[in-house]
């Protein structure tokens, strides 16, 4: 059930610009359909369509590699603990409200562990992923389809921590997270949406990333990638164990990103 990881790299890179595409055509339209899906959470025509143009790209590129994907919720029966994963358009809320922090997120997991990913920020005009050794890069425009620009590899900070670089949810701060927060020496805090706070650690432009809040393996993966790629850690909040996919649900704990030099508060 392997997978080929330089075919993996182009086939991932060149649907999450499609999607990229088609999600901002919807995101420049004046007007777009809002609702709500079961757990009350927003879903847009945005999550869809690229949802569409990801599924069916990775069906045929690699039809013999379980698919789990956020918008089938049939998808989300299956048990392998290696398969594909994808949010097609991470940060609904930003994306409703015009923030410009969402991210098209594409992952492969193998034996519970995101070897592969790749985070696309359309309307930042910002692309990381995984190239096919598993080295985390940041490609540079104009990111023309089937013709890989400009990259630079990136990796994580060598953090002081007497003075902290923090990134914390833009959408899902609560005072559980600033309490913890607080209990270290903090120099800059950042703000950011969707699977972005990972990109920001792994390029070093933060050093941690706490999240005390409900989160599912699809938020998650694609920036676990690319953090684990720079050379950066995801571990779970309660016992700094490695986070692992494929849980039942799909359903993450509360963790912590980080570069390997923070000395990480006990929960």
């Amino acid at each position: 059930m392997a997978v080929d990881h330089k075919r993996l790299a182009l086939v991932m890179r060149d649907l999450a610009l499609l999607a990229g595409d088609k999600i901002m055509e919807i995101y420049a339209a004046d007007d777009f359909e809002v609702r709500s899906k079961s757990d009350e959470s927003p879903v847009t025509v945005a999550d869809e369509a690229a949802d569409a143009i990801i599924s069916a790209g990775l069906r045929a590129a690699f039809p013999g590699v379980p698919l789990v994907t956020e918008e089938q919720a049939e998808s989300h029966l299956q048990s392998s603990s290696t398969f594909l994963i994808v949010d097609p358009l991470d940060g609904t809320k930003e994306f409703i409200n015009r923030r410009g922090d969402f991210t098209v997120n594409i992952a492969y997991v193998e034996d519970g562990i995101p070897l592969r990913g790749i985070v696309y920020a359309p309307a930042r005009k910002r692309l990381f992923y995984t190239d096919s050794e598993g080295r985390a890069v940041e490609e540079t425009g104009p990111f023309a389809k089937e013709q890989t620009g400009p990259t630079q590899t990136i990796t994580v900070s060598s953090p002081d921590n007497s003075a902290l670089m923090v990134v914390a949810s833009k959408s899902h701060r609560d005072q559980a997270t600033d309490d913890y927060i607080n209990r270290y020496a903090v120099a800059d805090m950042k703000s950011a949406g969707s699977s972005l706070k990972f990109c920001l650690v792994a390029t070093g432009e933060a050093d941690i990333y706490p999240r005390l809040g409900r989160t599912m393996e699809w938020d998650t993966a694609a920036g676990d990638a690319v953090l684990r790629g720079a050379g950066g850690h995801v571990v779970r909040f309660e016992d700094h164990s490695p986070l692992t996919y494929g849980k039942p649900g799909f359903e993450n704990p509360f963790f912590i990103a980080h570069a390997p030099g923070v000395a990480l508060e006990k929960a």
